[in-house]
């Protein structure tokens, strides 16, 4: 009998137990009245009041949420914020996509083992691995390699996801070592591979590096900065968690810009819009020391099939578009800018300025909150929402940026579209920049 059916047979008895159980605790209580009375008596501690500010921005953050839900256009829709209804209806088509008629999977097999050699042969490697997140995915494999190269020492830039997302996950977890290549907001350069002063057993590239961003390095510089990892006598990890978007800037597939790798890990949720899960692909042999990593984690799921249904999903519908993404990313960015400097900004920045991928930053000179509050009320009051993220305070001048995605919603902007809604959210902003 496996573990879950285990558990199954044990509730009914868990069941029986528990009515002796409540019986004795009335008694007691019935023996010991005046504790019963001080319990009942007690009152729950304060909380302390939310102050004035704190409440604004959680009202804020609410109409944030109500506008990215009832606008009438906006430049992407993320299917992570829609309702459950939406979110199942991701399967709808399943039967296209996969023989609903086979066995659930099971720990693995079935739908997941298909997933993964989907993954396998779009990557060009001899094999795949699911696991239910992408942190996992690559502790995993930069493990592997580090008992592999004898070093735990992982070369790593500074903004990438392990440093700035996973609350040190690589070291307090993994028993890794983070050593930073760079921390300048763009892709390590080769010479500053070359330049460490400390052996390392991984390099991490990070396409495209999302906190600098959404940046990719030119192939040359991508090329270069593996050789260098290989004179340095390291292996080399792309943390491809958006990889799926870089096609268009690269201009090759999928299988030769993930060729220079050693692994690559890639998200399902991110860009295909799928429910979660990541995959890790790579040489056979690693694979199967993954999965065994994998078990030891608790990322070997009993069933997955609904996570790796949408990923299915995502990558038959999701992933032949991106590439119209990321071009029409372009002419929304130039459009956003021409758009500032009509409205008479004082300054305005989009990075890059040309678009890598179908994500970029816009910065502003005012405060946070001042642009949060416009691009709320625009939404609120027209329909349109120019701008669905947040937006966080950065640089010691006064700056804001927020991250614009353009999606299957934003391909039906024009350029004058975004003209006129850029037009409109200057006007909410006001006069004087933020001090």
């Amino acid at each position: 009998m496996n573990e879950s059916a285990d558990q199954d047979a044990e509730q009914p008895e868990q069941s029986e137990r528990r009515a002796p159980r409540a019986e004795q605790d009335q008694s007691e209580r019935r023996a010991r009245p005046e504790q019963s009375e001080q319990a009942e008596q007690r009152e729950p501690a304060e909380q302390p009041e939310p102050s004035p500010e704190e409440e604004r921005r959680k009202q804020l953050r609410e109409r944030r949420v109500a506008a990215r839900r009832n606008a009438k256009r906006a430049l992407a829709r993320p299917a992570a914020l829609g309702t459950l209804r939406e979110r199942l209806a991701l399967l709808e088509r399943a039967p296209e996509l996969y023989d609903l008629d086979e066995a659930a999977d099971i720990y693995g097999d079935g739908v997941v083992a298909a997933l993964e050699e989907k993954v396998a042969g779009l990557l060009g490697t001899e094999a795949a691995a699911f696991f239910p997140t992408g942190t996992m995915a690559q502790q995993v494999a930069l493990r592997c390699w580090a008992g592999r190269t004898g070093n735990p020492a992982v070369a790593l830039h500074a903004l990438s996801h392990p440093e700035v997302h996973e609350r040190h996950a690589l070291s307090q977890v993994s028993g890794l070592r983070p050593v930073r290549v760079s921390s300048a907001p763009r892709p390590p350069t080769a010479d500053e591979v070359r330049g460490l002063d400390e052996p390392f057993g991984t390099l991490m590239i990070e396409l495209p590096l999302r906190d600098a961003g959404f940046v990719l390095p030119s192939w040359e510089e991508l090329t270069e900065v593996v050789e260098a990892a290989r004179e340095r006598d390291a292996v080399v990890h792309f943390d491809g968690a958006r990889l799926w978007e870089a096609t268009e800037h690269f201009g090759r597939p999928l299988r030769e810009i993930a060729d220079p790798a050693d692994s690559v890990y890639v998200s399902f949720y991110k860009s295909l819009g799928g429910y979660g899960g990541a995959a890790l692909a790579g040489p056979r042999d690693l694979i199967e020391e993954a999965k065994a990593w994998r078990h030891r984690y608790g990322g070997a799921g009993f069933q997955q099939f609904p996570t790796a249904l949408s990923a299915l999903a995502g990558l038959e519908r999701e992933l032949p578009r991106l590439p119209e993404d990321v071009r029409h990313a372009r002419v929304v960015a130039a459009a956003l800018d021409e758009g500032f400097t009509a409205a008479g900004l004082p300054w305005a920045g989009i990075h890059p300025e040309v678009p890598h991928t179908h994500q970029f930053q816009v910065w502003l000179p005012y405060d946070a909150d001042v642009l949060a509050e416009a691009a709320v009320r625009q939404a609120e009051e027209t329909g349109t929402l120019l701008f669905s993220g947040g937006w966080e305070r950065k640089g010691p001048l006064g700056l804001a940026v927020t991250e614009v995605e353009v999606s299957a919603a934003g391909l039906a902007w024009t350029a004058d579209d975004v003209r006129a809604a850029v037009a409109d959210f200057a006007a909410r902003l006001p006069g004087g920049l933020s001090r």
